[in-house]
């Protein structure tokens, strides 16, 4: 008979009650952060509410799968074995978005989960060098992209809750006089009249109704006090689902004034098997993959450091092979998300936190909530009512969930000297320049090579090679592990 006092923590199998309550609460914990990036990327790319609703069952589907695959193993070669729920990354938003905008619809989808597929094998073959690729990224670097990637996504939340700035929410319309006046110009010209210059088009001057209207911004900002207050006066699980909680109450009222509806989620079925290649083959093209090849070795980067501190969380040493297993999960997981038309993973710091909060460390609670996620993935009723909820809605939450990955860059970068090593400072300063110039000047690049678009269109990458090239020449290329370990502890925010 074995002795049970000589089970690690981490390997310590739970009675089946308590697996799936504690499951569950790290399924609510990352649950809005999850479905966050489907809805956007699903927007972005103008696909339909019922496509956006499949992205949504797809992404939970595949969180299932490869969070299992990263806390269970597969093998020696996949898996770190440690309690982690796997995600997908804000830090891939940015150019998915840029790709979305240069080609929407269907085939920018397939363009999109080509360049996944590619970038994560790209990590795959990586994963065991990426202890050589640590000295480009210590906290000044890691830091600094990750606030450009918090302020370049606070964008996408201020424009949930007003209208988009393109498209039947922008804040002004064409003027329908106007419209009349061109009709009958060109009836004119067709009947032998002046010819119309090609590409004439009018433009929009009206105010629209339909943005930043005031019963929006009031829900917006109702979900976004609920979360202040939860978050002030809960505690426990309850502080941790506060951004969770507070969109579930938005949707509540929104529902009670008759401003979000069901239709779409009665008539989604209860249950349909997520299907590979939805959208068609992938397009492969190498710049694409490039870009989101950058996204992953910053992912990796990441992934390092939060399995070092969860190591040290769960007193379990983890060696350079197991390190190296959890890597490749990044990779793998990413191939998988692209086939399943999904994104790039890795594992959600915030159930990092929520095993310190617990002190649970059983790696056997993450399989059980990754068993969970499978489950909702599979049930399309899920995709279609979170694909239901109002933007407004998502927007007084938005402010908070990537305002919060601004805050944790700036709570790494905190741990930077800036005293003695003034020349940080330029690193910072100039690589958060470089990734506001697409959000402040997006059509700079209209007269550079159209190839290279995909790369300098994001903030995000631009901030990345700004802030590697800058910290190399300025402070040259070093790596301290325990640098890297208080940085992790310091990210609760994907």
């Amino acid at each position: 008979m074995s002795d049970v006092s000589s089970i690690h923590p981490v390997d310590e199998k739970l009675p089946v009650g308590r697996l799936a309550t504690l499951g569950i609460q790290h399924v609510l914990v990352m649950y809005g952060g999850a479905v966050a990036v489907p809805l956007i990327v699903g927007r972005a790319l103008q696909l339909s509410p019922q496509d956006v609703a499949f992205l949504i069952s797809a992404d939970l589907f595949v969180c299932g799968i490869v969070t299992i695959i990263q806390s269970l193993g597969l093998g020696r070669s996949f898996g770190i074995r440690l309690p982690v729920m796997m995600g997908v990354t804000f830090a891939s938003v940015g150019p998915m978005v840029s790709m979305a905008a240069m080609t929407p619809g269907q085939e920018g989808a397939r363009m999109i989960f080509g360049a996944i597929i590619g970038a994560g094998l790209v990590a795959l073959l990586i994963a065991p060098l990426m202890g050589r690729l640590l000295k480009f990224f210590p906290p000044i670097v890691t830091g600094t992209i990750i606030l450009v990637i918090g302020v370049s996504l606070m964008r996408v939340g201020v424009n949930w809750i007003f209208g988009n700035p393109f498209g039947p929410t922008a804040p002004k319309l064409v003027d329908p006089a106007h419209t009349e006046w061109l009709a009958a110009i060109k009836a004119a010209a067709a009947a032998g009249g002046p010819a119309i210059p090609d590409g004439l088009v009018l433009g929009a001057t009206v105010p629209n109704p339909l943005y930043a209207e005031p019963g929006h911004i009031a829900l917006a900002a109702f979900v976004l006090v609920s979360i202040l207050v939860i978050a002030r006066f809960g505690r426990g699980l309850i502080s941790n689902i506060a951004v969770l909680t507070g969109v579930v109450l938005g949707c509540v009222l929104a529902a009670a004034l008759g401003m979000m509806h069901f239709d779409r989620v009665a008539d989604a079925g209860w249950f349909a098997v997520v299907t590979p290649l939805r959208f068609g083959m992938p397009i492969f093209d190498p710049v694409l993959i490039a870009t989101m090849s950058l996204v992953m070795i910053v992912v990796m980067i990441e992934s390092t450091g939060m399995f070092l501190a969860l190591g040290e969380m769960t007193n379990r040493e983890v060696s350079q092979q197991q390190l190296t297993a959890g890597l490749r999960v990044d990779g793998l997981g990413t191939m998988i998300g692209g086939l399943f038309n999904t994104f790039p993973y890795t594992s959600f710091s915030q159930n990092v936190g929520l095993v310190g909060v617990t002190g649970v460390k059983s790696r056997y609670v993450c399989v059980m909530g990754g068993v969970i996620m499978i489950a909702l993935g599979l049930i399309p009723k899920m995709g279609a009512l979170v694909e239901a909820v109002p933007t407004f809605v998502l927007g007084g939450a938005g402010l908070v969930m990537f305002g919060m990955v601004a805050a944790t860059g700036v709570r790494i970068l905190s741990t930077v000297d800036f005293k003695s090593s003034r020349n940080n400072l330029f690193v910072v300063a100039v690589s958060v320049g470089f990734g506001l110039i697409p959000l402040i000047a997006p059509n700079y690049l209209m007269w550079l090579p159209h190839a290279i678009h995909p790369i300098i269109e994001s903030g995000i990458v631009l901030a990345s090679i700004s802030a590697v090239v800058l910290n190399a020449f300025f402070n040259g290329l070093s790596f301290e592990r325990s640098a890297s370990v208080d940085a992790a502890k310091l990210a609760d925010s994907h």
